[in-house]
């Protein structure tokens, strides 16, 4: 098994932090091999940022991602910039608020993330309700694992809202599932 996932949004969003959650899930919390690569623009904040993790069960002879099997994105200008290698059988999610143009001839999973981080209280866990919501559409690492890794990756101030953005978005990302 090897799989191949590309998170993009906008600096800021959290979406080098979200790539590394799932890796270490996948390898630390997990019995995967797995690695992860990041990009971004020269802007600190704004401009588009892709975070790409490949997880197998056997090596990886390669750091970088030759397609993409699983495909999320927060922002209108990455969905659009980073959906080249998209294909048939690509899962893409998307969070329809914030990418409103993502009709591209298939079906895809839409989970308002921003909004549900919004009624936590701080949209700053937008990445981590999609984290959780890519859990439960993806369905290829344990639930205990991601949230481990979650719990583990974020200050101890935040664990409670982080445990709760997780928790909300694998129940936004279920019911995405049940809803296409």
């Amino acid at each position: 098994m090897k799989k191949e996932i590309r998170i993009c949004g906008f600096g800021g969003q959290g979406v080098i932090l979200a790539g590394f959650i799932i890796g270490k899930a996948a390898s630390v919390f997990m019995d995967y091999n797995a690695v992860q690569s990041q990009s971004y623009g020269p802007e600190a904040r704004g401009g588009a940022a892709r975070s790409e993790i490949i997880i197998s069960d056997e090596k990886i002879g390669y750091p970088r991602p030759t397609g993409v099997d699983f495909f999320v994105a927060m922002s209108q200008e990455s969905f659009d910039t980073y959906r080249g290698d998209v294909t048939d059988d690509t899962v893409i999610v998307v969070d329809p608020d914030l990418v409103k143009k993502h009709d591209i001839g298939k079906s895809v999973y839409k989970v308002q993330a921003q909004k549900i981080a919004e009624g936590l209280g701080n949209k700053i866990v937008t990445n981590i309700v999609m984290v959780g919501a890519a859990t439960a559409i993806f369905a290829l690492l344990e639930y205990d694992a991601v949230k481990q890794s979650v719990l583990d990756s974020v200050p101890s101030r935040f664990k409670a809202l982080n445990e709760k953005a997780f928790e909300k978005g694998f129940e936004a990302g279920k019911n995405a599932v049940k809803g296409l």
